[in-house]
């Protein structure tokens, strides 16, 4: 077990730099918006301009990976550049890849994504837990042996997840509050204040599952565009409220091209979310 918990870097980060994740989502639309084109080569100038805006500046950066593997072997090249380059600024960086599989095929999106010797390596990365949280095994060993993190779906924003992830067992607890459950034995097993995996809950839930025991970080789209507030994020987390992260990814990338402006805007947005000491 490693003792550096991913949990306890990024509430080092968040002291630094605040609270906010920032997203870079290079979809076709934005791509266009900034000039750029909706070709590989435009989606390396997108994310290097990402990247020297946001690097040395937040404490997570999330890149989509789905934007850049539909570029293929040229795209992930670009998304090795960008998860290098933030990286060797000290920024700590998530792949919201959401894989999510069983056995050695699990094992080996965990050696993809958290093993140093991989080229996609970063700091974290998004899994579903669909398929069982047992399915997740691989992937929670491999980060709790590396200190690396996990952030598992649990009660997201989307509509369609409702009629799923709000049903419930015959104690009551729904499957959302389950899957926050297992992540809470995760962490309490490292023995560390805040272990290696973390949550993915909507910021824009009306009934959120309780998160006061996970001692792991809270990722929470739907801040800033979508429509959630400070107020949403504090009343969702409350009693973990350090390792509240919300995510925002429009309300800032809307600022480019101009690398200042996107770093301005962080800057801004980051200055809501200030780091909170929980030690």
């Amino acid at each position: 077990m490693h003792t550096n918990t991913f949990g306890m870097r990024l509430l080092e980060a968040t002291q630094r730099h605040g609270r906010l994740c920032v997203g870079i989502d290079p979809h076709a639309q934005l791509l266009e918006q900034w000039g750029l084109g909706n070709t590989v080569e435009g989606l390396a100038e997108f994310s290097r301009r990402c990247v020297e805006a946001f690097a040395g500046h937040c404490a997570l950066v999330k890149p989509q990976v789905a934007f850049y593997e539909a570029f293929g072997a040229a795209g992930f090249a670009v998304l090795e550049e960008t998860i290098s380059q933030l990286r060797a600024a000290g920024t700590l960086v998530l792949a919201d890849a959401k894989r999510g599989d069983i056995g050695t095929t699990m094992k080996g999106y965990a050696t993809a994504w958290l093993d140093y010797s991989s080229p996609l390596c970063c700091d974290a990365v998004t899994c579903s837990p669909y398929l069982g949280f047992g399915s997740l095994k691989p992937i929670l060993e491999q980060a709790h042996s590396t200190g690396k993190g996990v952030f598992v779906l649990a009660a997201t924003s989307n509509p369609e997840a409702r009629q799923l992830q709000d049903q419930r067992d015959a104690t009551g607890r729904s499957i959302a509050q389950q899957i926050v459950d297992d992540c809470a034995a995760e962490n309490a097993a490292t023995g560390a204040p805040f272990g290696n995996v973390g949550v993915v809950v909507g910021a824009t839930l009306d009934q959120p599952p309780a998160l006061d025991q996970l001692r792991g970080p809270i990722l929470l789209p739907g801040v800033g565009a979508q429509g959630a507030t400070a107020e949403d994020v504090n009343r969702i987390c409350r009693g973990n409220e350090a390792l509240a992260i919300p995510n925002i990814s429009r309300a800032v990338l809307k600022h480019g091209p101009d690398v200042a402006a996107l770093r301005g805007a962080l800057v801004q947005a980051s200055a809501e979310y200030p780091g909170i000491s929980a030690l």
